[in-house]
């Protein structure tokens, strides 16, 4: 291996030898590479003899035939390369396969190089641990067919299609001597997260950042067709490519070892183009301008030295060979000779000695320790993972002297907040929000670092530098995935957007939290930095941009995950907003949703309170109601907006009908309501019990869907007494207020719920009920005439209680 020094550019020397590999080391390329795409195989078909010591019959095949050849010799085959650069430079490299199912030829990689069976010891390296190693490939108490969380050196589940990019961008930030492979499968490349994801380029600081080099591997096919890149003339797929900002190296070709030189002269020129561009920006040397990094092209048949031809059919180089070429083994002696040929091919008696271990010539393809890409710990981030250097969130808080008494836009303050940890942790905390950091008041951050830019700047533009570190993009994709790449190599972050677009990106929630909840299981994997996600400008208050920006749907989303890792947090206003953030920030391996409006709104509980408030999860305000320890009914709430209209449904009833005993519930944390065995959050029965009652009716003003608090009570003493108000999909462009009454969740709403649904009842309720329906034509009338809400209603305070009547 040779020393790299990173001040100075590799020599002439070292990039040709790179690119002109020697005899031995192309026979060692090509040895590990033909040992790999014969493990992919077994992993595919065999549960016996799993190095062909006697024929091959029918009892040696699996009963199912799962996973997918087509793209996995690709893989494989960059892999090698990729492995003889980083042993002969000492590069850190970790590898992304996007390709939806290169899952056996990833997991075959880690075995060749050791660290399978450093971990998981019972997969040796033997004959006994290779039968182990196919029997476990997308079986029944085994691994899945992608390159999934059990993968040593995986950071990127292959199924999710167009998220391979993103997670590499975000894997080098603030990393500066990482490069990420990533290889784009040419059906991935059809996905729209994909395309938006080339621009990643534009963000990247070669001072500060890693590299991304992207391996564009057109193989031709998907699963049952051509692909569009593949099937485009070369030369307008360069000039795309080359519109996007990259310097395209071009790689053709299936004959051998021709391919083995042409690709390792790409790579030996790519990695020098890369280190060059990093040296001049690390040294002075760098203009400014966004610099060209390099994309390689990589063409081969899809099902690279597979069958030709089964049953008189083209398979290698068609779609037919995406998944699995010879689908009949078990029951088809052709199949099953063609199989046996197809395997014994590669040679596994060179590969592998007696015992049935890699031989020295594939071993000697391998980089050692943490250099191997299967042992890297970028891919395990939690061993990277520092602690943040947090302010005191107490600091930033809101004088709140009396409940709802002042307003308050909560976010600014928690953009304060995130100002000063910018500040206290300049290369492992990052913003990512898609050009709404002002809009969602949290622009305090732009006082100490400017937006992420690479292209040109102009005079008229305002906090954009290529030193920013702020990440604004205006693609859900590209922020929530650049935020994961960032956690799971181990830094913090925020993905901060409009409620109603996190849905644009609500897959890659659930996929984040499907990785979070499998590595719980896997000893090994770190845990790492909590997925943050702020939803602002909520279904409540969209008052110009109208009904496609009201949805709640990812509360939907993800408290339908696992208690490991689900969180929703709905905080009543800034100080509990800054105690939820402090408490986010320090978690690890959870998927935390916080939302709350951007808006100036009403604050109710001091820092001291709001920070107890929190921890408890949900609680009494016994200042709201008054219950005297015995209600008649239960006023519940969880979302700022609907807290509001809760507190002030509390006011109406205690003025206007005060012999009514009402008991206000606010809700911050949505898993508390849980039975505990449900979530570790939920709150236990008596604690439940002192909240809620066993058998008192609850009416419960809800930010999201009503059915998810149906959905969480579920269990719980006479669940059905719960009558949720929420969001129904009533919308448009209209008023804050307009918006709670389409929705039938307004504070006449809940007064009307409290008097039918009440243990005991005085007189007037009928009254009552008449006024409340009268104010909501009042107020249907009101905002029609005056394009606003009745002052009344717009500018209430909890000290307004003579004025509800």
């Amino acid at each position: 291996m040779t020393n790299i020094d990173p001040a100075s550019r590799p020599s002439a020397d070292l990039v040709e030898h790179l690119a002109r590999p020697s005899d031995e080391e192309v026979d060692a390329l090509d040895a590990w590479w033909r040992a790999n795409n014969y493990l992919t195989i077994g992993q595919i078909y065999l549960k016996a003899n799993p190095l062909l010591r006697e024929p091959l019959a029918s009892e040696h095949i699996k009963p199912r035939l799962l996973g997918h050849w087509g793209t996995s010799p690709g893989l494989s085959f960059v892999y090698a390369h990729a492995s003889r650069v980083i042993q002969r430079t000492g590069q850190q490299m970790i590898y992304l396969a996007g390709p939806g199912h290169g899952g056996p030829a990833l997991v075959a990689a880690g075995y060749l190089e050791g660290t399978y069976t450093e971990t998981y010891p019972n997969v040796t390296q033997d004959e006994q641990g290779l039968r182990r190693l196919f029997r476990q490939f997308s079986a029944p108490g085994g691994i899945p067919s992608h390159v999934s969380v059990p993968t040593p050196g995986s950071i990127h589940e292959g199924g999710e299609l167009g998220y391979v990019l993103v997670h590499a961008f975000g894997a080098v930030m603030d990393n500066p001597d990482l490069i990420a492979l990533a290889v784009v499968g040419d059906g991935e490349a059809e996905t729209g997260p994909l395309e938006g994801s080339w621009k990643g380029i534009s963000f990247l600081n070669p001072a500060r950042d890693g590299a991304m080099l992207p391996v564009l591997h057109l193989n031709g096919a998907k699963i049952a067709g051509p692909t569009v890149l593949a099937r485009k003339d070369p030369a307008e797929l360069r000039s795309l490519l080359e519109g996007h900002g990259y310097d395209v190296i071009e790689v053709t070709g299936d004959d051998l070892p021709g391919m083995h030189h042409r690709f390792a002269d790409a790579l030996a020129h790519a990695w020098a183009a890369i280190r060059g561009i990093q040296v001049d920006a690390r040294s002075g040397r760098w203009d400014g301008s966004r610099p060209r990094w390099p994309l390689i092209v990589l063409r081969t048949p899809k099902g690279w030295t597979g069958p030709e031809v089964v049953d008189g059919v083209q398979v290698a180089g068609t779609w037919r060979a995406h998944q699995v070429p010879l689908s009949g083994v078990r029951g088809n002696e052709d199949h099953l000779r063609v199989l046996e040929e197809w395997m014994r091919s590669y040679g596994p008696d060179e590969l592998f000695d007696e015992n049935g271990a890699p031989t020295e010539q594939v071993r000697r393809a391998n980089p050692t320790g943490e250099l191997r890409m299967s042992a890297t710990r970028h891919a395990n981030g939690g061993l990277l993972t520092r602690d943040l250097d947090l302010p005191d969130f107490r600091n930033y808080a809101v004088d709140v002297s009396d409940p709802g008494a002042t307003r308050a836009e909560s976010t600014r303050k928690l953009g304060e907040m995130m100002r000063d940890i910018y500040a206290r942790n300049p290369d492992s905390f990052r913003l990512f929000c898609p050009d709404e950091t002002n809009s969602n008041r949290l622009g305090a951050v732009f006082e100490v670092s400017d937006r992420a830019f690479a292209e040109s700047v102009t005079p008229d533009d305002v906090s954009l530098s290529r030193d920013g570190r702020v990440m604004e993009v205006l693609s859900e994709h590209n922020c929530h995935g650049w935020l994961e790449g960032y956690t799971l190599t181990g830094r913090h972050g925020w993905f901060a957007t409009y409620e109603a677009f996190a849905m644009v990106s609500a897959s890659q929630t659930i996929q984040h939290s499907k990785w979070l909840q499998e590595a719980a299981h896997l000893g090994w994997r770190e845990k790492i930095p909590s997925l943050n996600i702020l939803l602002t400008s909520t279904a409540w208050r969209n008052d110009h941009n109208g009904f496609s920006h009201q949805g709640p749907g990812l509360i939907q989303n993800v408290i339908t995950q696992r208690g490991s890792v689900g969180r929703v947090y709905l905080p009543p206003d800034a100080n509990c907003l800054l105690s939820v953030a402090d408490h986010c920030l320090r978690s690890r391996s959870y998927v935390n949703v916080v939302v709350i409006d951007k808006q100036p709104q009403l604050q109710w509980l001091a820092i001291d309170d709001a920070v107890e408030h929190c921890a408890r999860g949900a609680g009494v305000w016994s200042w709201a109601g008054n219950d005297g320890g015995d209600p008649d009914i239960v006023l519940a709430c969880a979302g700022d907006v609907v807290t509001m209209e809760t507190v002030a449904a509390a006011g109406i009833l205690r003025e206007r009908m005060p012999d009514l005993r009402t008991r206000v519930v606010n809700v911050v944390d949505l898993m508390s309501l849980p039975r505990r065995k449900d979530h570790p959050h939920g709150m236990d029965e008596a604690t439940f019990t002192k909240l809620f009652t066993d058998d008192i009716d609850v009416v419960f003003a809800f930010h999201g869907y009503p059915g998810a608090i149906h959905q969480l009570v579920h269990g719980r003493p006479d669940a059905d007494r719960f009558r949720v108000r929420g969001f129904v999909e009533e919308g448009t462009t209209t008023t804050p207020f307009d918006m709670v009454v389409r929705n039938r969740a307004s504070r006449y709403h809940l007064v009307m719920d409290a008097l039918n649904n009440a243990r005991r009842v005085p007189s007037g309720a009928d009254d009552l009920t008449a006024w409340c329906r009268q104010r909501l034509a009042q107020h249907e009338a009101y905002v029609v005439e005056n394009l606003e809400d009745m002052p009344e209603v717009r500018d209430w305070t909890l000290g307004d209680w003579a004025e509800t009547g």
